[in-house]
């Protein structure tokens, strides 16, 4: 399903988008050697219950998951990427982390990604991987613009991503987003330009680009959710949800006191 949001719903997402936007940031103040991921999940829910919103993750079963996911955010750690169940671990110093984080408010979901290092010791492969996809997110968004095509958002995000040498994973991307979290249409992370659906205002995406520093190759782990690294090398995720106008992109997931 594809849905075009009209100006009421459209409103709302913006809402939602704060909301989601100001969690993560309020829970990367937080976080620091010795947090346990466990901890992060339960702020979560508290911070999601506090402003009368609902996780979109809880309850989420999904064919590349087993079971209801059972947690409200996604914790992933150095070599895990994508849906990262939390678990009784705690954080070192220049352990890489990645919050993803769905909400909904108002009937209307919200869907980011940041990644951030821990402590003090920042090696600088590290830095620079989270820099590309931080720099790949923002060239997709510009690209998202009415009248252009999926396939031109994806060129963006992938010519990034391809010159600062990482491989590309395109079983997992952005996606459509609105009443529901995952929607068609979807984003991968390259493609060809002029391809696929054509953007018009009142589509919400969620761009998501993410790599692993020497593979494109996941493996599930035993919890039968989180995705890492086949080859056990460091990863990073960027997401942000976006509208498409009139006038251009917006992107929604910002802290309200970000937001232009």
């Amino acid at each position: 399903m594809i849905e075009i949001l009209d100006s009421r719903q459209l409103a709302q997402a913006k809402e939602s988008g704060a909301l989601v936007g100001g969690i993560l940031q309020t829970l990367k103040s937080r976080t620091a050697v010795g947090t346990n991921l466990l901890d992060i999940d339960q702020w979560t829910k508290a911070l999601i219950a506090d402003a009368g919103a609902q996780s979109c993750y809880v309850d989420y079963e999904a064919s590349f998951g087993r079971g209801p996911f059972g947690h409200y955010i996604c914790t992933a750690v150095n070599d895990a990427v994508l849906h990262g169940k939390p678990s009784d671990y705690q954080l070192a110093d220049g352990d890489l982390l990645t919050l993803d984080l769905a909400v909904s408010l108002g009937g209307i979901a919200a869907d980011a990604a940041i990644s951030f290092i821990v402590g003090e010791s920042k090696a600088p492969e590290d830095v620079a991987m989270i820099s590309a996809t931080e720099r790949a997110l923002a060239e997709g968004i510009a690209a998202a613009v009415p009248g252009a095509r999926i396939g031109d958002i994806s060129r963006a995000i992938g010519t990034v991503l391809g010159a600062a040498g990482y491989p590309i994973n395109t079983e997992f991307g952005g996606h459509g987003i609105g009443s529901t979290m995952h929607q068609d249409p979807h984003v991968s992370n390259t493609g060809r330009p002029g391809r696929g659906y054509k953007l018009r205002p009142g589509l919400l995406l969620a761009l998501e680009p993410w790599v692993m520093q020497d593979t494109a190759e996941l493996v599930t782990d035993d919890d039968g959710w989180t995705l890492r690294s086949i080859t056990g090398c460091r990863t990073a995720h960027t997401e942000h949800t976006i509208a498409i106008t009139e006038n251009g992109p917006e992107i929604l997931t910002l802290p309200k006191q970000t937001q232009a």
